[in-house]
């Protein structure tokens, strides 16, 4: 407190001061007030300054016509000095001030006549300072009165057995006078006194009669003989606000181990907390702290024992107590590209569909103004790294991020770490006052100051190996373990001078080392975790088990959104988010588009050396290699723009569980979300792309095509993300998806000049089947090549031509082969697959020929056929090849009519038309490939498998399976006897995938794997206590 404050406070001290025969009692007044700022040689200082007023004042008082001018000119003086201190002064000394005050008023009227003035003085002095009026009338009535009148806000302390049960009474057998006590609402402060010197004394201060004594979080009053009485003791009978319902929370003989190696996390323990108290969990660095948390929250399983919410098992029964429990972690659960407004709106959102936009808006804004955040409301969180708000504007937000919804009990890990004494006092502060409210709060603490140590209620000390060693009262922790190693000041737990306690002395007495003949501390202590255990467990033998009572459960005033709210919501927060990061929003719409110019301005292709040198498309030798390096750049592209959405948000997930939210909403968000990033992307990709390699009405094929497989890539990037631990491990990762798409898509690498024990010669592999990247590419190619505006004139009459062609060019030659080879053969294997295959073959083209050459089919042959059948088969063979000739004759024919009847429709340009039409829509390399021409060598027909294999034209093939398999590059699938286009089937076919894929995000498949099986133990554990139960 500034020195012009003070002075201005004795001058008001002064001026209220009427004079009064004791003297003394008020300057002692004004003297205990200055302790409570100053040290002893400048209390002196302010006192003779008050004393300096008070004669001043006096001495205009004698002369009787100037005393009603002088109290006008003091009531003047007293709101101007008021309204001058009012901001200097917290609510909290603004209430010392006006209760010092108002004691004066009181000796005054004890020893004096007044003229009621000074009334008025200390009333304006109240309205200046903005205390309550409910609040002011209290405390006036409190210090008048040497016994207070009946009030809710006034409890007693005393030795009356006749209302020891009644509500604001609390009963302690050794107390010779009563203490009263005064609860003020609008301040976490009792105002204490008591009529008769009882020898006892607040906060290491003895107790003065008909003196107002402060207490305040942390504070005690203490005795002689007897338990001390806590600040938490007489807030809980108190509670304004508390919950209608009590809480009773207990642990019995809960343990747990670890099911990696059967280490035991925790041994057996037992503890009972109350509503209305804040319980600290304190321990060295592996005793177990976070896993008790855990336990306690529900989160891991005990391995033995239960933890009961009102009687309820929250293991056994998790839907019942859904709500009750919030739980804040030691890490950052903030989204960092939202505001502090944001990120609290978003999540209370989550959790009052009831409530309307605006009220939802409302009560965020209070919440803000509760917890000192409602200035910086619209500013960016920011990352750990990048911070934008202090780390104790953070840990408050984090807390409020659970407050919003009122839980019952809160578990806090750490909230202090890594924050300044000051912010971590403010927490704790903040977190007492939810305790006295009637929450349930418990809180790890790894090194409290003295003011934060005082402030809990209860104190569990975990030792290294999971065991509790103390469950107790806080302060008298230290005398515990004091008096465990013989201490010489066991008896002393706080300094006698400022009453500070140190807390580090419990863990320095538990940590206690052997010392070597030379004073060194060795690594060994003198008591084990286990000695501890043991005495505590002696002296604090564990009470018979009580039998478990279910009591009614408070009342749940959050109410979830449905599964399309809560998409809703998800989708908003997700969206608001990666708008707000500019970063992110510059390289997801940037890469395509660079990508896009990369890929097409190098693949641009046109010849320098040629009559004609411009760009034609026809001519471009690198269409197909656009194709599949663009069906890789979605999948790739897609890959890392999901891989971490759900790594990123696994803290804010296991906060959220405890709202029981819809994980298909939350992942339909993400879906949803990075569709529309992809849409975008593969727009700008192909927009480009095509525009500058000229490739013409294929844009919606391509957009279609490469959209749905970047989909599959999102939903491949979601099952890694949420299923590793570690960012560097996906990416790590995506080179292994990515370059399997690559190799097996059918175009770099013919699938069959794979290894012949893994693939086939006649159809796609299994492995091949599984290739996004395969299906993305052949629906584009098979689709670019027939359907374009040029081929799809000519498709028909061409693959008639290409089928009629293999068979008399290819296949009867083979054939004829294979029928003068059987003439020389004898019964022998080669006889035998010999006929094998000419069977085959005979029977797999009957169903091509015309009725008239069914009806004439020859006879199978067989292992005793002899030259006649033979013959009789050759000459079947030639009505086949004949049939075809005429096939092929009359394709042809009727192409040629086909091409001039396009001709006549432009008679002056003739021919010119038709060439315009093939150099824009078709391309020359993309048709050698997709009828495998591009390879000279290549064999035309193989024998395989005791059947002819057709190696030339497979765009033009028909498939001869009826379910959806084909070769690759088949014009069509077949589907029973439906034939469909393939880019349509491939089309289905990935979006087929991608439902697969979302079923096994959905049910965390592969999370499941990779956790080897048990991820099934919480629900095998939980029937099994279910049986024992």
């Amino acid at each position: 407190m500034s020195e012009g404050i003070l002075k201005a406070l004795m001058q008001l001290f002064a001026l209220v001061a009427v004079p009064v025969k004791d003297a003394v009692s008020r300057r002692n007044i004004v003297k205990d007030y200055l302790s409570l700022h100053l040290n002893n040689q400048l209390i002196e200082e302010y006192l003779n300054l008050f004393d300096y007023h008070c004669q001043s004042y006096h001495e205009k008082l004698k002369e009787k016509t100037r005393i009603h001018k002088l109290y006008a000119a003091n009531s003047v003086k007293v709101l101007r000095i008021a309204t001058a201190i009012n901001e200097e002064l917290t609510h909290y000394q603004k209430t010392i001030v006006i209760t010092q005050l108002l004691e004066f008023l009181n000796l005054k009227k004890r020893h004096s006549t007044g003229t009621g003035i000074e009334n008025e003085f200390a009333d304006t002095i109240a309205s200046a300072f903005n205390i309550p009026q409910e609040d002011y009338i209290s405390i006036k009535n409190f210090s008048i009165h040497e016994i207070p009148p009946k009030d809710q806000n006034i409890l007693v302390i005393g030795n009356a057995k006749e209302k020891k049960n009644q509500e604001r009474y609390i009963y302690r057998e050794f107390i010779k006078s009563e203490i009263y006590v005064l609860n003020l609402r609008s301040e976490t402060l009792l105002l204490l006194k008591t009529n008769h010197n009882d020898q006892f004394t607040i906060n290491g201060q003895l107790m003065v009669p008909q003196r107002i004594q402060y207490l305040r979080p942390g504070g005690s009053i203490r005795f002689k003989n007897g338990t001390p009485i806590t600040f938490s003791d007489i807030a809980t009978h108190f509670n304004y606000s508390a919950d209608k319902t009590p809480i009773l929370f207990e642990a019995r003989d809960i343990s747990f181990s670890f099911d990696k190696n059967g280490k035991t996390g925790l041994h057996p323990m037992s503890f009972t907390c109350h509503s209305g108290q804040l319980v600290g969990i304190m321990g060295d660095s592996g005793a177990g702290k976070s896993t008790l948390i855990n336990l306690l929250t529900g989160i891991y399983l005990p391995s033995s024992g239960e933890v009961l919410l009102n009687g309820i098992d929250l293991h056994l029964f998790p839907e019942k107590i859904k709500g009750l429990i919030g739980y804040v972690s030691q890490d950052d659960l903030l989204m960092e590209d939202l505001t502090v407004f944001q990120n609290l709106y978003y999540n209370t959102k989550l959790c009052y569909e009831h409530l309307s936009p605006q009220e939802i808006k409302e009560k965020v804004e209070q919440l803000l103004k509760t917890l000192g955040l409602y200035e910086i409301r619209d500013m960016k969180v920011g990352s750990t790294l990048n911070k934008k708000i202090s780390g104790g504007q953070r840990k408050r937000l984090n807390i409020a991020l659970e407050l919003v919804r009122e839980p019952s009990v809160l578990f806090l890990d750490e909230p202090t770490s890594g924050l300044s004494s000051r912010d971590s006092e403010n927490i704790i502060d903040l977190l007492k006052d939810m305790s006295v409210k009637g929450k349930l709060i418990f809180v790890v603490i790894h090194q409290p100051s003295s003011e934060i140590f005082k402030m809990f209620n209860q104190l569990l000390v975990l030792d290294t190996g999971g065991y509790l060693i103390y469950n107790g009262d806080p302060v008298g922790a230290i005398n515990y373990f004091k008096s465990c190693v013989n201490h010489a000041n066991k008896d002393e737990n706080e300094c006698p001078v400022c009453g500070n306690v140190n807390p580090e002395q419990i863990l320095n007495i538990v940590n206690d080392r052997v010392l070597n003949e030379y004073g060194i501390p060795t690594p060994a202590r003198k008591i084990q975790p286990s000695e501890w255990f043991g005495i505590f467990k002696k002296r604090h033998p564990s009470p018979p088990k009580k039998e478990i009572k279910r009591l009614p459960l408070p009342e749940i005033t959050f109410r979830v959104p449905n599964r399309w709210g809560q998409f809703k919501i998800f989708f908003a927060r997700d969206i608001q988010s990666k708008l707000a990061n500019l970063q992110y929003l510059v390289i997801n719409l940037s890469i395509m588009p660079a990508l896009a110019f990369i890929l097409a301005g190098l693949l641009f292709y046109y010849p320098v050396d040629g009559p004609n040198s411009s760009y034609i498309y026809y001519n471009n030798p690198n269409i197909v290699l656009y194709i599949i390096i663009t069906v890789i750049i979605a999948l790739f592209v897609g890959l890392t723009v999901s891989a971490e959405e759900i790594i990123n948000d696994k803290k804010i997930l296991k906060r959220e569980a405890f709202l029981n939210l819809s994980r298909f909403s939350y992942l339909l968000s993400k879906v949803a979300i990075l569709a529309i990033i992809s849409a975008i992307q593969v727009f700008l990709l192909v927009g480009i792309g095509n525009h500058i390699l000229q490739i013409k009405e294929m844009f919606a094929s391509y957009w279609l095509i490469l959209f749905s497989s970047a989909v599959f890539a999102n939903l491949l990037g979601l099952i890694i993300s949420d299923s590793l631990k570690k960012s560097v491990n996906i990416y790590i990762l995506i080179p292994f998806l990515i370059i399997p798409q690559l190799v097996l898509s059918g175009v770099f690498v013919s699938y069959d000049r794979l290894n012949p024990k893994f693939s086939s010669i006649s159809d796609i592999p299994w492995y091949g089947e599984l290739i996004t990247a395969r299906w993305a590419f052949e629906a584009l190619a098979v689709s670019q090549f027939k359907d374009n505006p040029y081929q799809k004139q000519f498709f028909l009459y061409e693959q008639l031509k290409s089928s009629a062609a293999y068979r008399k060019d290819f296949w009867y030659p083979a054939m004829k082969s294979e029928l003068q080879l059987l003439e020389t053969l004898q019964d022998s294997v080669l006889f035998k697959s010999t006929v094998q295959l000419l069977n085959n073959e005979f029977s797999a083209i009957k169903p091509e020929l015309p009725l008239y050459l069914q009806a004439q089919a020859t006879p199978l042959l067989s292992i005793n056929s002899n030259t006649e059948d033979i013959a009789a088969s050759r000459n079947f063979l030639d009505k086949i090849k004949n049939y075809y000739i005429a096939l092929y004759n009359e394709a042809d024919l009727k192409q040629d009519e086909r091409r001039m009847d396009i001709i006549a429709r432009y008679p002056e340009e003739k021919e010119t038309n038709l060439t315009k039409l093939k150099n824009t829509y078709h391309n020359n390399g993309l048709e050698r490939f997709v009828r495998k021409t591009d390879d000279f060598f290549s064999k035309r027909i193989i024998r395989y498998k005791n059947r002819f294999i057709q190696k030339v034209d497979p765009i033009y093939k028909k498939p001869e399976n009826n379910f959806l398999r084909a070769h690759f590059m088949a014009p069509i699938k077949k589907i029973g006897s439906l034939e469909i286009d393939t880019f349509g089937v491939n089309l289905m076919v990935i979006w087929l995938m991608n439902f697969i894929l979302f079923l096994l995000l959905y049910h965390q498949t592969l999370n499941k794997i990779l956790s080897k099986g048990k991820y099934n133990a919480k629900s095998f554990l939980r029937k099994a206590k279910k049986k024992r139960g």
